[in-house]
């Protein structure tokens, strides 16, 4: 062979590599609103900057009715690129190679790609549209799923992890994005469960369809495995790209900071106005969080599920920072064991990527009832004690409204190692509002009283003085100022940059033993 035809060989067989699983296939793929894999990687990287890896490797199943579909690749597109001009590795499922099922050999395309984005420290994106195991390759198959998800746990906090489910992901698949830091699900495509309708309504008799079981909606609403529900495969895309905007490459670098025409010493009067003084009355604490931010750009993450409190991603002067907020129009903002999980989860995620959290508290305390403390309040509602204590990144906190209670400890207060403390001249913090308070500290004086409801009333007036102003608080050292709400962007913005070389550590230790 002289080298022209050697070189049209090569490209023959890239073309069947970029093929799939062939002309009708895509095609199905296409009638079905779904993109290639290829056609996923390259719209999500910069312009030709993808570099695909074992373009040419291939399953090694002889028997099966599978000799005669061996396609080059084989069911995963895996390789690196760039996204804002750092690089990111990718593996991305291909629906039209048989069903996009994990072959031992796609299994090992895989973990090639986690293993160098672990050592060159940059980050992974996994989009799947499988069908799960290959049941040909039996426990090959399932030893392939076990070496990811290995791999998962083994960069987990080392080098930031984001699943994509653009389309079925069954059985073990799920459980690879499970371990990872973020999941962007398709809306009326992307469908994650273990077992599927058909077994469900043979082993309980319930009937369901894939998506109310497994889709988007009950994902973010009511499950809260995925962060995000995108209505098509370019927003899915665009999330993964913001969301990498805000993160470091791996845990020992610093988020990339842009430059920003919003000025550090801009101050913000419309907060005086826009939290009510009656604590009881509700608010849409999304409207502090922009006004504070730069130019008021704030990527909620699990915006659908558990809405008492609400957590995401921003930037104060150019510089990525984790929000926590209790959210006053969801259950009043109480924190319940669903706002706990979501929110301790979300700032270890920050800690453990070097991002600084900022804490904006307006909490009555935990919800109270019998169905929170048979489920385990105790013990879940430790685990954001947990996150916060734990956490070593700058920390900056500021109390709104009120603070009552655990909870008073648990939002990033000094005594779980905060660094910075400050409160709005009418916040509240107690271990109770002043009803509830009053009525027990002065009962006596009440019940005897000529007139009991007068006497409540200067006894809730009195409570208020004594315990309830933020005065009494910064008299004791517990935050560093009452301050204007107008200065609230300005002093965090100082507070972070003052707090922009903090080194803390921890006690030597394998792991902590976080209460699960």
């Amino acid at each position: 062979m002289t080298m022209q035809d050697k070189l049209e060989e090569l490209a023959q067989r890239h073309e069947a590599s970029r093929a799939g699983g062939g002309e009708a296939a895509v095609e199905r793929q296409h009638a079905r609103g779904k993109l290639t894999a290829h056609e996923r990687v390259e719209r999500l990287f910069d312009p030709d900057s993808f570099v695909e890896l074992d373009a040419l490797t291939a399953h090694n199943v002889l028997e099966f009715g599978l000799a005669d579909r061996r396609v080059p690749g084989d069911s995963v597109v895996t390789g690196y690129g760039t996204v804002d001009g750092r690089t990111v590795f990718i593996y991305a499922f291909d629906f039209t190679v048989l069903g996009g099922t994990l072959s031992l050999t796609a299994a090992r395309k895989i973990n090639k790609v986690q293993d160098m984005a672990t050592r060159t420290g940059a980050p992974i994106i996994g989009i799947m549209d499988s069908g799960g195991a290959r049941i040909q390759e039996g426990v090959d198959s399932l030893a392939g799923y076990g070496n990811v998800f290995v791999r998962n746990v083994l960069a987990s906090g080392v080098v930031p992890q984001i699943s994509l489910i653009m389309g079925p992901s069954a059985g073990g698949a799920v459980y690879s994005p499970a371990i990872t830091d973020f999941i962007i699900m398709e809306e009326g495509v992307g469908q994650m469960y273990i077992t599927g309708p058909d077994v469900i309504r043979a082993v309980t008799g319930e009937v369901v369809t894939h998506e109310q079981l497994g889709g988007a909606t009950p994902h973010t609403t009511q499950s809260g495995v995925a962060h995000f529900a995108a209505p098509g495969e370019d927003e899915c895309l665009d999330i993964a790209r913001q969301l990498l905007s805000f993160m470091p490459s791996n845990n020992e670098d610093d988020p990339p900071e842009f430059s920003t025409d919003d000025p550090a010493d801009r101050l913000c009067p419309e907060l005086r106005e826009m939290v009510p003084v009656n604590p009881n009355e509700p608010y849409d604490v999304r409207e502090v969080i922009e006004c504070i931010v730069d130019n008021g750009e704030f990527l909620e993450v699990h915006s659908r599920w558990a809405a008492n409190i609400v957590v995401g991603l921003a930037r104060f002067n150019g510089r990525s920072v984790g929000i926590v907020s209790q959210q006053p129009m969801v259950l009043a903002g109480t924190l319940d064991i669903n706002a706990a999980i979501k929110a301790a989860r979300f700032v270890r995620f920050c800690d453990a990527f070097n991002i600084p959290i900022v804490t904006l508290t307006d909490v009555p305390g935990y919800l109270p009832g019998v169905e929170q403390e048979h489920s385990g309040i105790i013990i879940h509602g430790a685990k954001l004690l947990y996150a916060y204590a734990e956490a070593t990144v700058p920390k900056v906190s500021v109390v709104t409204r009120k603070s009552y209670g655990g909870a008073f400890l648990v939002m990033s207060s000094q005594m779980l190692r905060g660094d910075i403390g400050y409160a709005w001249p009418g916040a509240q913090m107690a271990v109770m509002g002043s009803e509830g308070a009053a009525d027990i500290i002065f009962r006596d004086r009440i019940r005897s009283a000529e007139n009991p409801d007068e006497e409540r009333q200067r006894a809730i007036e009195e409570y208020n003085t004594q315990f309830l102003n933020p005065y009494i608080a910064a008299a004791r050292g517990y935050i560093e100022d009452v301050i204007d709400p107008a200065d609230t962007r300005k002093l965090i913005i100082r507070a972070l940059e003052m707090l922009r070389n903090k080194r803390d550590t921890m006690p030597p230790r394998k792991h902590g033993n976080i209460p699960l």
